[in-house]
């Protein structure tokens, strides 16, 4: 064998091992987890996330995108609490990095984010509060009262 075919044989050798290298790492690509965990002062209170429930605290659910999240969090004697949560994406979900984390990398990777929330007790009104409240909220369904226009007389 002439020195030529040895180099073409080395090359193509070398090439069908790098196929089957990417062929393996791409048959084994990576993923990304992410899941938020919400926790409450006190425990056990239910928790919304965009308008969905998802449970109970301490509660975790995986998510699909970065960005807002509007979270009600709800517990009978205590306040509602409306807040929103904004979820920053890590360095490796930055194009183009993204492609290498969830498509290239060989194994798994697991985002992580968690918030604590505390909740108040709730305010019970005084009755004299309610009346108050109910009076004004009677007047605005009923609007002011009119006055009687006199029939014009022939």
């Amino acid at each position: 064998m002439d020195y030529m075919a040895k180099i073409r044989e080395r090359r193509s050798n070398w090439a069908v091992g790098l196929l089957g290298v990417l062929f393996i790492s791409m048959s084994h690509s990576g993923c990304v987890r992410r899941t938020m965990t919400i926790t409450t002062d006190p425990p056990q209170a239910r928790v919304f996330l965009n308008d969905q429930e998802i449970g109970r605290s301490e509660v975790s659910t995986d998510f699909l995108w970065y960005g807002d999240y509007d979270v009600v969090i709800r517990k009978e004697g205590y306040e509602t609490l409306q807040t929103n949560w904004t979820i920053k994406p890590p360095w490796y979900q930055w194009i183009p990095f993204d492609f290498i984390s969830e498509v290239l990398w060989p194994g798994w990777i697991h985002d992580t984010h968690s918030q604590h929330y505390a909740l108040s007790p709730a305010t019970i009104p005084s009755e004299e509060e309610v009346i108050e409240r109910a009076e004004t909220v009677r007047e605005e369904a009923l609007g002011a009262p009119r006055k009687l226009e006199a029939a014009p007389q022939n």
